[in-house]
């Protein structure tokens, strides 16, 4: 009954309402309270809809069923092979899917089909791989930014093979929390590669010396990736590297310079067949190391820089070489005494890669003492400026303290009384000495602060002091008596003593404040 109804209705209504009918109907399917015979109708009205001639129908379709796991598999799968538009609705995030279906339509779809793929959440390590060799830059980077994306190393080393000088793919890798390390150490040569290619293209330097400073490159690179790794991820490391040819004598004997023991036991493990316990113990013994040394295939004319380097680190101990995969010096000298005097002729091409070895420890030194010396520097510039800052708020807070201590309100007189000193002079005024025109010096006369406010006063309030008060206007009388209530009982007193011959005594201690 349902969908002869719904049939029936949608061969006259617009598409825009067959949309919303469609939205209705796959919600009550998905999330209502039909019965059995219902559910079958709905489910019937629904695959229909798969015909309809319009996108924006199918569209709404996709939009209401693509989250859901109820979706019947026929839909979503006849939906993921619709146009673009709403087949990635439903590669997006439809948990009905399986790997075989997103693989093929990864394999189908276009580039923006194979980018909303990447983004699934939880993505497989089979729909990883594929995508990891058919996609292009984007659905690449998409893929190594999705944290919730299985992808093995191997992988993640296609990846780089096929667009490792893509800078934004490197940043995206580099991102992931579970990258491996030979992974990264591959980054790093990918680096490495496109550095060397920009130098070679501008001819700055030619293709040979581009050659060596990127296998040297390669070589730190391999040892950095070590710093703050176990002894699984060194051993993985190191198998990379021998599987890919990259597990040199010049790599190992750079390891032994630099201090990196856990790397040259794996290494030596790997090449020998030999437990770590059994290698450490050959390690402190020349003459079993001698033996370990032509059991792991290394060249006899290394044999002499390599003791002589473990002798020189064991007696300096770990604090001599660099931070990360810095070289030592010290142990760099060691291993160039000990094969100098050694008359083979493959003793140059060593004693020149320790010299070589010996320049960089040089540079990487000089690095790191300018490096300090420019924190030094900065700090005490920060110290300097954080003084001055300080300075300036203390004296900041000190004028407005100052200022609000001795700055009265407007039009207030505070009068205020202290211990009584000395005066020098009877007279009303201070001499303070100057100089004169001829520059001698001068006697000028300060006013003394309560004879200038008496005077100031007006003739009639003096008038009245100096006789009995006698029968005036009413108004007149009040005004002066608010004018001598403003006046302290000391300032009153000290000028009735001045006025009744008490001139030449000095005033008892009286300070006025405006």
């Amino acid at each position: 009954m349902i969908i002869r109804e719904f049939l029936a209705w949608t061969q006259n209504a617009s598409a825009g309402r067959r949309a919303e009918a469609t939205t209705a109907l796959a919600r009550a399917y998905l999330y209502g309270d039909l019965s059995a015979d219902e559910a079958w109708e709905a489910k019937t009205a629904l695959l229909s809809l798969l015909d309809d001639p319009s996108p924006v129908v199918r569209r709404a379709l996709a939009e209401t069923c693509a989250a859901s796991a109820r979706t019947p598999r026929p839909l979503v799968v006849a939906l993921s092979c619709d146009v673009p538009e709403v087949a990635r609705l439903v590669l997006a995030r439809s948990p009905v899917l399986t790997d075989a279906d997103l693989v093929d339509a990864a394999a189908l779809g276009d580039e923006a089909t194979r980018a909303v793929i990447a983004a699934r959440h939880h993505l497989s390590h089979a729909v990883s791989g594929a995508l990891a060799e058919i996609g292009e830059l984007d659905t690449l980077v998409v893929l190594a930014g999705n944290p919730t994306a299985k992808i093995t190393a191997g992988r993640m080393l296609r990846m780089i093979e096929r667009r490792g000088d893509e800078a934004s793919l490197r940043e995206a890798l580099l991102r992931r929390s579970d990258l491996p390390p030979e992974v990264r150490y591959t980054i790093g040569l990918a680096v490495a590669a496109a550095l060397s290619h920009f130098v070679t293209d501008r001819g700055w330097l030619g293709t040979e010396r581009c050659d060596r400073m990127r296998r040297e490159a390669g070589e730190r690179v391999a040892l950095e990736v070590c710093d703050q790794s176990g002894a699984a991820a060194v051993a993985r490391l190191v198998a990379h590297l021998r599987t890919t040819h990259q597990l040199t004598a010049g790599l190992i004997l750079r390891a032994v310079l630099s201090g990196r023991t856990d790397f040259v036991q794996a290494a030596l493990a790997d090449l020998s067949g030999q437990d770590h316990v059994g290698i450490a113990r050959a390690m402190r013994d020349p003459r079993s190391f001698a033996d370990l040394h032509r059991r792991a295939g290394l060249p006899e004319a290394l044999l002499p820089a390599m003791q002589a380097a473990l002798s020189a680190r064991q007696a300096a101990g770990p604090s001599t070489g660099l931070r990360g995969a810095g070289l030592s010096r010290r142990v760099i000298e060691s291993a160039i005494d000990a094969c100098t005097d050694l008359p083979a002729p493959e003793m140059h091409a060593v004693v020149a890669l320790l010299t070589r070895y010996e320049s960089e420890a040089a540079r990487d030194e000089a690095r790191e003492a300018a490096r300090a010396i420019a924190a030094e520097a900065l700090a005490r510039e920060a110290a300097r400026r954080d003084a001055a800052a300080a300075d300036a708020a203390w004296r900041a807070a000190l004028e407005s303290q100052r200022r609000s201590a001795f700055v009265a309100p407007e039009g207030a007189v505070e009068i205020v009384a202290t211990a009584p000193v000395e005066a020098p002079a009877p007279a009303a005024v201070e001499p303070v000495i100057g100089a004169d025109a001829k520059g001698e010096p001068a006697e000028a006369e300060l006013p003394n602060p309560v004879g200038a406010i008496l005077d100031a006063l007006p003739e009639q309030i003096l008038a009245w002091y100096r006789t009995e008060p006698k029968e005036e206007d009413p108004e007149v009388q009040a005004a002066m008596q608010e004018v001598l209530d403003g006046l302290g009982a000391d300032l009153l007193d000290q000028f009735r003593a001045s006025r009744g011959g008490a001139e030449n005594r000095p005033d008892e201690g009286i300070r006025i404040a405006a």
